[in-house]
């Protein structure tokens, strides 16, 4: 439990406030009229795989979690899908991240991309429970996938530029 809280460090936290308010900024501004086919890219997923990857587990969980609140509060569909997703996406990152991959660019992609495709089939399957076309939403999740991975790239940068 001591190593827990020697980490605490007041700079790396306004560092990573930073980065969540910069992040929810540009999904719910930005990215929202980025809408090319119907689809508009989801980057909240990516930015709590890079967190995990990088802060490990139990903090990348804890950032995951206040990120997951202020989107589904910012998402009107959602109620805790995203509080509960995201930290979950965080934890199992940042379990990996510490026993099976390394932290470079190419697995943060790969990590993000199983990321971005979980959290699009968590929102299908939602939606497929209130609705008979859920068949037709395969495509919108792999179309939302494929556009969030360019704008994923972005979140690994800060992320990793902040590891000591």
């Amino acid at each position: 439990m001591k190593e827990i809280f020697e980490k605490i460090n007041i700079k790396r936290i306004v560092q990573y406030w930073l980065f969540m308010f910069l992040s929810l900024v540009a999904q719910n501004m930005l990215f929202t009229q980025l809408r090319p086919l119907g689809v508009c890219p989801l980057v909240l997923p990516a930015v709590a795989v890079a967190v995990g990857m990088f802060e490990g587990a139990i903090w990348g969980a804890v950032f995951s979690l206040i990120m997951g609140i202020f989107a589904d509060m910012a998402f009107i569909e959602n109620t805790i899908a995203f509080t509960v997703l995201f930290p979950a996406l965080s934890f199992a990152t940042g379990f990996v991240a510490q026993f099976f991959i390394n932290r470079r660019f190419f697995a943060y992609m790969g990590a993000a991309l199983v990321g971005l495709l979980i959290t699009g089939v968590m929102q299908m399957l939602k939606t497929a429970a209130m609705d008979e076309w859920a068949m037709s939403m395969v495509s919108t999740v792999l179309l939302q996938t494929l556009w969030s991975l360019p704008f994923a790239a972005l979140a690994y940068f800060p992320a990793a530029e902040w590891i000591e």
